[in-house]
């Protein structure tokens, strides 16, 4: 077997061990997004994940998060004035949602939006957790993007709270994620 063989070969099982940690990313174009125009990050990797929550409903099902997220966005891009919707990414009935995506600077917790990347729950999460299957995506999607290099490997999470004062991302959540490893009390 030659040199350029066995690179394809240790490259392509690199890729597959990546892509297995990495959960399903719904696309803008699959739950129907609006095109926007948003800034690129400025500090790459993002060495910040910061937590949300919608305090709207829970969705259910697949199409239920899809018209949530139209929803926000609309609410971002219509009310707020903003360029797009305002995290990165959003988890719903244990899906991942592309937001902004990778990359790209949020409009989510003043003071992070240029160095972090946004991560929302879809749902009210000040007496109840998000779904099993939704905590697991969110740890699976924050390994991924370490590996993919768009989080730095020496991250933080924080809550929306702690950036700002709010009651996102909910006092349970919250609870939740200061149990996250990486969680920097700041």
């Amino acid at each position: 077997m030659n040199k350029f063989v066995a690179l394809l070969i240790a490259a392509l099982a690199c890729l597959a061990s990546v892509s297995a940690q990495c959960p399903a990313i719904r696309t803008r174009a699959q739950w129907g997004a609006r095109a926007a125009n948003t800034a690129v990050l400025p500090i790459r990797p993002a060495p910040w994940v910061v937590v949300h929550h919608t305090a709207g409903v829970t969705c259910t099902s697949q199409a239920a998060c899809d018209t949530q997220m139209v929803n926000i966005q609309n609410f971002h891009m219509n009310t707020n004035g903003w360029a797009d919707i305002g995290y990165n990414f959003c988890i719903g009935h244990g899906i991942v949602y592309e937001g902004r995506g990778w990359g790209r600077q949020g409009a989510h917790a003043p003071g992070f939006n240029d160095r972090s990347v946004g991560l929302c729950f879809l749902g009210t999460h000040t007496a109840t957790l998000p779904t099993q299957a939704s905590l697991n995506a969110a740890h699976s999607f924050i390994s991924c993007g370490v590996s993919l290099g768009h989080i730095a490997s020496n991250y933080w999470v924080i809550g929306h709270r702690q950036a700002v004062a709010t009651a996102c991302p909910g006092d349970a959540l919250f609870n939740n994620v200061r149990t996250w490893p990486r969680f920097n009390p700041i």
